[in-house]
């Protein structure tokens, strides 16, 4: 199976099942020199982690890193960093009757007529349980990104279901299990409650920054820096939009509005989202992404099984009824995994590429 590695200078490549005896990742080109530890890496991990609340799949992993290479004296060697986290509480039996079905929405159906046999248990390799070693990489971008470039990620949820979220403050974000910008749940928690006690799900859009972001990311052809966001974005399980800057609203803006207008004092809109030309413009890196209903639901399911019968489906098991309450840290991780591999190949290319006039402040808005 190929696919398994993200980036070009930042490599990461991911291995693992959901109901296997450990999932994690290789890092391949941290630069050396950086201080690490797992403690780096954890509160990332436990952002994302399963069982943290009601409203979440309440399977109980603890999702501890550990560090098996790459680090030495608590600095960081330039050699690859391997990452392990171990599974703990796998349920097999939970998918032994859907075993010999195709879960509608799910890759099982697309999985078995690749490769010919598929793991059923947890959804094995396709599943979201594999985020957990992007989010553990994205830890260590994030730490030398704000080492080296004073950057920092975060995100929050835009709306859930039917719900818009209105943006209060980033500080309220950490305080809630839906990573909601807002003091008051109490209206999300309801939605949640209505939503399990019916069996069904729903889906989320998600709201990710980047700050502090150098000029000059990105290529003005096939490696966009947008592109690649885009591109990660898609790769995170259930995503199934991407908007960059204004997004979709571009199409009822007019040219006179979109287009960013430049100021000694810096840019006065951020419509393009902080690239231009597939460049980074210095301003916040803005993403927005789409997450559709979450596909394990309890409701019966028309479909079929591995002979190509008619019959129904029950997914039974722990799932979250909007896997959006966790993707959060996940987008976050796979941003700050974009621009670090971005830095590091503008850095090998164009280190000595004189500016031909100091960058702008980033925005006075």
């Amino acid at each position: 199976m190929s696919g398994n590695t993200f980036g070009t200078l930042f490599a990461v490549t991911n291995f693992g099942e959901s109901h296997g005896p450990a999932i994690g990742c290789v890092i391949d080109g941290c630069p050396p020199g950086l201080e690490l530890s797992e403690a780096d890496i954890q509160p990332d991990l436990d952002r994302r982690r399963p069982g943290t609340s009601r409203h979440v799949t309440q399977r109980q992993e603890e999702d501890k890193v550990e560090i098996l290479s790459g680090v030495y004296e608590g600095q960081t060697t330039g050699t690859p960093i391997c990452l392990l986290i171990r599974n703990t509480d796998q349920r097999s039996k939970d998918y032994s009757e859907i075993a010999q079905t195709f879960r509608p929405g799910h890759a099982d159906y697309t999985y078995l007529h690749k490769y010919g046999l598929r793991d059923p248990r947890g959804g094995g390799r396709s599943s979201a349980r594999l985020t957990a070693p992007m989010v553990a990489a994205g830890a260590v971008a994030k730490k030398w990104l704000a080492r080296r470039h004073g950057m920092a990620f975060r995100g929050c949820m835009q709306q859930v279901g039917e719900i818009a979220i209105p943006f209060e403050s980033w500080d309220h974000v950490p305080n809630n299990p839906f990573f909601a910008p807002v003091a008051d749940v109490s209206q999300l928690e309801a939605y949640m409650d209505q939503l399990r006690k019916a069996g069904d799900s729903c889906g989320a859009r998600i709201r990710v920054t980047a700050t502090n972001v150098p000029v000059g990311l990105g290529e003005p052809l096939f490696d966009k820096l947008d592109a690649d966001i885009a591109w990660a974005m898609m790769g995170l399980n259930a995503v199934k939009g991407v908007e960059i800057g204004a997004g979709f609203q571009s199409v009822v803006q007019r040219g006179t509005t979109h287009g960013d207008s430049l100021t000694p004092q810096g840019f006065a809109t951020n419509n393009a989202g902080g690239v231009l030309g597939g460049i980074s413009t210095g301003q916040d890196l803005e993403v927005s992404i789409a997450i559709k209903p979450t596909s394990s639901i309890i409701s019966p399911r028309d479909t079929i099984n591995t002979k190509g019968e008619a019959t129904q489906v029950v997914t039974k098991g722990r799932h979250d009824p909007c896997v959006g309450i966790r993707a959060t840290p996940i987008a976050e991780a796979l941003l700050a995994l974009v621009v670090m591999d971005h830095v590091l190949r503008h850095r090998a290319q164009n280190a000595d590429v004189q500016p031909a006039l100091p960058p702008i402040a980033a925005s006075f808005l």
